[in-house]
C-alpha cells in the first residue's frame, strides 16, 4: 500500500556509516523497499554491514520481528561496487545521502547524482544543518541555469530528510526554496512508509532540531571545560532533574566531530556569538575522541 502511495519501488543510500545504515535498515524492515547501499570504503561497508545483522539479530531476540522479517530485511539490501559507483543508483526512485557533515562533499555528491539517476528519482539528504537550497543549486549543470527548464527541473526534486541517530521515530522534513510539493509529498509518504513521524522546518542554519539541541550541548560542554560541574554531575542533573533519557555529554559521544561541524555551520550562518563552539569540543576532535565511534569521547566504550 506505502508503495503506492509513495512510488518508491528502489531507494538507493550514499553512505554506510550510523545514519547511513540506520537509514538502510528501517527502509529495507518497515517500507519493505530494496534497498541500494554505496559507500566509497569498503571496509566501511563490511563494518556497516555487519551492524545490521547485529540489529536484526537484536531486534528477533527481543520478539520485535521474526527471523523470516529479518531475513527477508537482509535480503533487500544490496550493496553497490566501488566499480559501479554512484552510477548504480541509476534505476532508484529516491536517493538518500547520508554523508559527512561537508557542504563541498555533499555538493559533489548531488551534481554527480544529477547526472547519473533517473531525472526523474527524488534526490535526498541527511543533512542536519547545512541549507538544502545550497545542495538544490548544486545539481544544476554547466550550461545551465537555475531558471532554465533544466536547472529548475534538477533543482526541484532535492528535499531535506533528516533521520535522527541513533534513528529514533522522528524525521526532519525541510524543504529548499527550490523544492516541488510533489517531491515533498512524496518524501514525507516515504518517511511514514518507513515507520516515522514527520515534522517540518524553514531551511536555516540548524533547522528546528539542531537550532536547539547543538548550543543545549555546547553549553554542557562549556560548563564542564570552566569547572562548574563534573561530567557525571552534569549528565545526572539533566536526566534526573528535567527527566531526560541521556545527559547532554553521552548525547554529545554520538558523534563529537558531527557535534562541531553543526555548530560551526550554526555560528558561521547566523554570525551569532551564541553559536560559538566550544575550545574543549574542538580541542577532543582534534584528538580524535569522538565518542562512541572512535572508542573514547566524555566516556570510554568498548572498541
Amino acid at each position: 500500500m506505502a508503495a503506492i502511495a509513495h512510488g518508491i519501488r528502489t531507494v538507493g543510500v550514499v553512505g554506510s556509516g550510523q545514519m547511513g545504515l540506520g537509514i538502510a535498515y528501517v527502509a529495507a524492515l518497515r517500507a519493505r523497499v530494496p534497498v541500494l547501499l554505496y559507500d566509497r570504503s569498503e571496509v566501511q561497508l563490511k563494518k556497516g554491514l555487519a551492524f545490521m545483522d547485529k540489529l536484526l539479530d537484536k531486534d528477533v531476540a527481543k520478539g520485535k520481528i521474526s527471523s523470516e522479517d529479518a531475513k527477508a530485511a537482509r535480503d533487500r539490501v544490496s550493496v553497490i561496487s566501488s566499480e559501479q559507483g554512484l552510477s548504480g543508483m541509476r534505476d532508484t526512485d529516491m536517493v538518500i545521502e547520508a554523508a559527512s557533515e561537508n557542504l563541498s562533499l555533499k555538493e559533489a555528491i548531488f551534481k554527480e547524482l544529477s547526472q547519473k539517476v533517473s531525472p526523474d528519482a527524488i534526490l535526498a539528504t541527511n543533512t542536519s544543518s547545512i541549507s538544502i537550497t545550497k545542495i538544490a543549486a548544486s545539481t544544476i549543470q554547466e550550461g545551465q541555469t537555475a531558471s532554465s527548464a533544466e536547472g529548475s527541473k534538477s533543482a526541484l526534486r532535492v528535499v531535506g530528510l533528516h533521520f535522527f541517530n541513533p534513528v529514533p521515530k522522528l524525521v526532519e522534513l525541510i524543504s529548499a526554496l527550490q523544492t516541488s510539493q510533489d517531491t515533498l509529498d512524496r518524501a514525507r509518504a516515504f518517511a511514514v512508509a518507513c515507520g516515522k513521524e514527520v515534522t517540518t522546518s524553514q531551511d536555516v542554519p540548524g533547522f528546528v532540531s539542531n537550532a536547539l539541541l547543538m548550543p543545549f550541548i555546547n553549553e554542557a560542554i562549556m560548563c564542564l571545560e570552566k569547572g562548574v560541574a563534573t561530567r557525571d554531575d552534569i549528565d545526572k542533573t539533566l536526566k534526573l532533574g528535567m527527566n531526560h533519557p541521556m545527559g547532554p555529554l553521552q548525547l554529545g559521544d554520538i558523534g563529537l566531530d558531527t557535534c562541531l561541524a553543526i555548530q560551526q555551520t550554526l555560528y558561521t550562518g547566523t554570525g551569532d556569538s551564541k553559536y560559538r563552539p566550544s575550545v574543549l569540543l574542538e580541542r577532543m576532535v582534534d584528538a580524535q575522541w569522538l565518542g562512541k565511534k572512535s572508542g573514547k569521547g566524555f566516556y570510554d566504550y568498548d572498541a
